[in-house]
């Protein structure tokens, strides 16, 4: 199983420059392996396995410190520029390089879905709340509900927090956003009313940004108390900000953002999802197959039919 994620929108549709022409896309993936190379020692042919978006070695400098996804040696999966780089897992078959370090085994009683979420969604969900700094007494706003934005509500409610405001123009959206957990849901143009009756004026504790446009980030901003933080994975691609140094100074602002170590997250959250402390099955809305691509992009990039995530299976 290959999932489909919103950061595979922005080269889809020419927002992301850079990516070779036939690149195969997607770095959500769960499978078996088919053949291992001489020097993998920790997986065998059969075995189930997952893998985050980026490969990782397990010993270099940022690896040992749990930083999995700056890796001295790694690669991002889908990501192929001038002939370098690595395909990506929307295919039948996947390569794996720093096999032994990157794949996770999957246990038993670990659905195929809930391993391809950990392998991206929740732990990018987690970190994002994490970056918050999340504290039961706080207020905090999820821009953007797509798939991560909900895995975010949900880690954001197991570390603490009592009141999230859960914010999408989409309304199937916003539903499934307070059966995760949320204490309301509105549409962007109704998020700063809603924040600053509960905060006495001052703006959220922390924003959460998961969509990685500028409307987002401006939102985000005007959202935000003085001295609050504003985590970002929602993945950015244009240069310049939609505030400038001297606001971010005159709020005091912590800006916080990067990439997700998720195999890092994935050996931290594995056994509570086996455990039933967190069920990630259902958040899996649409699956298509391999040959139907295209129109997978179509479904998910318009939220058609309530689409929220969707994989690929052979």
């Amino acid at each position: 199983m290959a999932g489909l994620c919103g950061s595979d929108l922005h080269p889809f549709f020419g927002r992301e420059e850079g990516l070779d022409i036939h690149t195969v896309m997607g770095h959500e993936v769960v499978g078996r392996v088919v053949e291992a190379g001489g020097e993998v020692t920790k997986h065998r042919t059969g075995d189930r396995v997952y893998a985050p978006f980026t490969t990782n070695c397990g010993d270099c400098f940022y690896c040992q410190r749990g930083l999995t996804c700056r890796c001295e040696q790694g690669e991002l999966f889908g990501w192929v520029e001038d002939g370098q780089g690595l395909q990506g897992c929307q295919s039948q078959f996947v390569r794996v390089p720093l096999a032994d370090a990157t794949l996770k085994n999957a246990p038993d009683g670990l659905s195929d879905e809930a391993a391809l979420l950990l392998a991206d969604n929740f732990s990018t969900g987690y970190f994002c709340a994490e970056m918050a700094e999340i504290d039961a007494r706080g207020i905090y706003a999820v821009i953007g509900c797509g798939n991560v934005g909900q895995m975010a509500i949900v880690a954001a409610r197991s570390l603490g927090a009592q009141n999230i405001l859960a914010i999408d123009p989409v309304a199937d959206r916003r539903e499934s956003a307070l059966a995760h957990g949320a204490t309301a849901a509105v549409a962007p143009q109704q998020a700063n009313e809603w924040i600053r009756e509960r905060s006495e004026g001052r703006g959220a504790d922390a924003v959460m940004e998961l969509v990685g446009l500028p409307a987002a980030q401006k939102l985000a901003y005007e959202l935000l108390r003085p001295a609050g933080i504003m985590s970002v994975v929602g993945c950015h691609c244009t240069p310049n900000f939609t505030f400038g140094p001297v606001e971010a100074f005159d709020k005091n602002l912590t800006y916080r953002t990067g990439r997700c170590p998720a195999r890092h997250y994935m050996d931290r959250l594995t056994d509570d999802v086996v455990s039933g402390k967190f069920n990630l099955d259902a958040f899996v809305t649409h699956r298509f197959p391999l040959d139907d691509c295209v129109h997978a992009y179509d479904v998910f990039s318009q939220q058609k039919e309530g689409c929220v995530k969707a994989v690929f299976v052979p």
